[in-house]
């Protein structure tokens, strides 16, 4: 069940988002959309990083329509602004690529009052997704089942989250290890992910009643050697030397190929509607893979977060 991203369609006409687009998986996914035709809105939080991406980009593809969408998930103001500002600008989304992500970083709380990691893994991308439904079921109204798609950057990582999943108690995970806190933001990926399935994903009652669809997937690149990986790696006793062994086993994929699950539910013509809120790891392996955790398939945990985080969010202000 190979897939390789030579074999995405023709995209010219279809408008994506790629978070965190400037490295790593979201520049490769930025790339291959591109290659094939597709309008990509690159979502960066340095404009000169961003820029510099996407020039390099261009000098590969010179025909690459790429524009930059400048925001900091560590800033939830920032995130709504970009989502505004993108709407204004577009009149359809087909993909939005939630790729952005922060891994084993020390504690820290945003000017949001949220752990870092909860906030720029989750939180922000609840957010930005939330705002952007709107135009996607719309644009889903008119076109194919399968045309509009959504894909959140999840992790095997997710095994880590602390006993019962979520601590509702305390999300920032304040007398937790790096590791528990990234595990938790994991998780809640993969719960998001189904949670957007349930509600407009094929079956839904909203397809049902011709609303729009939505196919929603949560991926695990796998082991990858991008520059978040490198930069945990040095911060931690060995690690790089356990990268290094990794990539000589030919266990550590280059961020290209961590790309490609991403850009196989996003845009692969073979993917089918029964797979839409599913965890996929290794390219096309898609059900329940033996490392997906009990947590993530807590149906009770899924809906109990996602009243949570909307109820949370209403009272900060972040929702319209």
């Amino acid at each position: 069940m190979a897939f390789h991203p030579d074999t995405l369609p023709n995209l010219k006409g279809k408008v994506f988002i790629v978070t965190g687009g400037n490295s790593g998986i979201g520049y490769y996914t930025v790339t291959h959309l591109a290659k094939h035709g597709a309008h990509v809105y690159m979502c960066a939080r340095s404009p000169e990083k961003g820029t510099a991406a996407v020039t390099s980009i261009k000098k590969m593809e010179p025909s690459a329509n790429i524009d930059l969408l400048q925001m900091d998930f560590m800033d939830l103001t920032s995130v709504v602004a970009a989502a505004k500002r993108f709407l204004a600008l577009e009149t359809a989304l087909h993909g939005l690529v939630n790729n952005a992500g922060i891994m084993a970083t020390p504690l820290e709380m945003t000017k949001d009052g949220h752990e870092a990691q909860w906030q720029t893994n989750y939180l922000a991308h609840w957010v930005f997704t939330t705002h952007l439904l709107p135009l996607m079921l719309q644009t889903a109204k008119a076109l194919p089942p399968g045309s509009v798609r959504i894909v959140n950057l999840s992790s095997s990582g997710h095994l880590g989250a602390p006993k019962g999943g979520i601590d509702f108690a305390d999300p920032s995970l304040k007398n937790g290890s790096v590791w528990t806190r990234y595990g938790q933001s994991k998780l809640a990926n993969i719960l998001h992910t189904k949670s957007l399935h349930k509600a407009y994903g094929p079956g839904s009652p909203n397809a049902q009643d011709g609303e729009g669809e939505v196919w929603v997937s949560s991926v695990h690149p796998g082991l990858v050697g991008t520059n978040l990986a490198m930069s945990v790696g040095q911060s931690w006793s060995g690690m790089t030397s356990a990268f290094s062994l990794l990539r000589t086993l030919g266990l550590l994929w280059p961020a290209d190929k961590g790309s490609w699950n991403s850009l196989f539910c996003v845009a692969s013509q073979d993917m089918k509607a029964e797979q839409s809120g599913g965890y996929f790891e290794i390219f096309r392996r898609f059900g329940e893979p033996r490392w997906q955790s009990s947590a993530a398939k807590d149906d009770e945990l899924r809906a109990r977060l996602e009243q949570w985080t909307r109820e949370a969010m209403k009272r900060e202000g972040w929702l319209d």
